[in-house]
C-alpha cells in the first residue's frame, strides 16, 4: 500500500525537531558547566536540558511511529503532544491573567517612568517578595551588570531626564524622583535627610548598593516580567496553533497505521 502522505509529513517535521533538540541538549549541557558562568546562567541549564531532552524523546517516537509504522509509538507520541498542548493553553492563559495589571507612571519632566510593586497583581508580587526568590533574582542582575550603561554615562542631569530607562534601570539604578536627591550621575547621587514619612527606598538607597533591595526595583523586575510574558504567551498562540495541526496530521498518521494493519491482518488470514 501507498505510503500515507500524513506519515510522510509527521516523519519530516519529527527529524526536524530531533535534529533541534541536539543544539538545544549542548545548550543546556554547556550552560551548567561554563566555569566562568553566573549562577543566573547555571540555573537555566535543567529546564534547557529537560526540554531537549523531552523533545527528542518525543520526535523519535513520531518518526518512527510514523516511517515504521509502528502503531504503539504514534500513541506515546499522541499523547505526549495532547499532554504540550493543555499545558500551552494553560500557560497561555495563566500568563495573561497575570498581566492583565499594572503599568509604569510617568513622571512630570523625565523620560522614563517609574513603577509601584502594588499595581500588579497579587501572584506577582508575591514571587519577588520572597526572601529567596529575591535574592536569587537580585544575584542576576548584580552579575549580568543592568546598571553599567547608566555608570559609565557622564551626562548632564537635563540629558539624564530625558533618557528612556528601562523598568529595571529606572526601579534598580537610580532612587525614586519623590527622593529628591541632588543628581551627580546616572548611579551617584548626594543623599538628603529624609523623615519618616518618605518613601522607604530613599533609606535604602545607597550610591554603593544602589536600589538593589528597593521596591522599585521589584517593580522594575515585575513590570518586565509582565512585558515579556505578554509577548510570550502571543508567540505561544502561535506555537500552539501549529501544534494542534501537527497533533491532527498526527492523527491521520495513527490511522493509516491501524488501516494498514488491519489490511495486512486481513491479507494473510484471507492465505491462511
Amino acid at each position: 500500500m501507498a505510503f500515507r502522505v500524513s506519515n510522510n509529513l509527521i516523519g519530516v517535521l519529527n527529524l526536524v525537531t530531533f535534529l533541534l533538540s541536539i543544539p538545544i541538549l549542548g545548550a543546556g549541557i554547556w550552560l551548567g558547566h561554563r566555569s566562568d558562568g553566573t549562577e543566573c546562567e547555571r540555573s537555566l541549564s535543567t529546564p534547557i536540558i529537560a526540554f531537549g531532552v523531552f523533545l527528542l524523546v518525543v520526535s523519535l517516537a513520531g518518526l518512527f511511529g510514523a516511517c515504521c509504522r509502528v502503531t504503539w509509538l504514534l500513541w506515546v507520541y499522541l499523547l505526549a503532544m495532547f499532554v504540550l498542548i493543555v499545558a500551552v493553553f494553560c500557560v497561555t492563559v495563566f500568563a495573561f491573567v497575570v498581566t492583565n495589571k499594572g503599568a509604569g507612571e510617568a513622571v512630570s519632566g523625565r523620560g522614563y517612568k517609574e513603577y509601584r510593586l502594588g499595581d500588579y497583581s497579587n501572584w506577582l508580587q508575591k514571587r519577588v517578595e520572597s526572601s529567596k526568590n529575591w535574592n536569587r533574582i537580585r544575584s542576576c542582575l548584580q552579575d549580568s551588570k543592568v546598571c553599567k550603561n547608566l555608570q559609565e554615562k557622564k551626562e548632564s542631569f537635563t540629558d539624564f531626564m530625558r533618557s528612556d530607562l528601562s523598568p529595571i534601570e529606572s526601579g534598580c539604578c537610580k532612587p525614586p524622583t519623590s527622593c529628591n536627591f541632588t543628581y551627580v550621575s546616572g548611579t551617584d547621587w548626594n543623599k538628603i535627610p529624609t523623615g519618616a514619612t518618605a518613601d522607604p527606598d530613599c533609606n535604602t538607597w545607597s550610591n554603593n548598593a544602589l536600589c538593589y533591595d528597593c521596591q522599585s526595583c521589584k517593580a522594575g523586575v515585575v513590570a518586565t516580567f509582565k512585558r515579556d510574558w505578554k509577548r510570550a504567551a502571543i508567540v505561544n498562540i502561535v506555537f500552539l496553533v501549529f501544534i494542534i495541526i501537527v497533533y491532527s496530521v498526527g492523527c491521520c498518521a495513527l490511522r493509516n497505521n491501524r488501516r494498514d494493519n488491519a489490511y495486512r491482518g486481513g491479507w494473510k488470514g484471507g492465505y491462511a
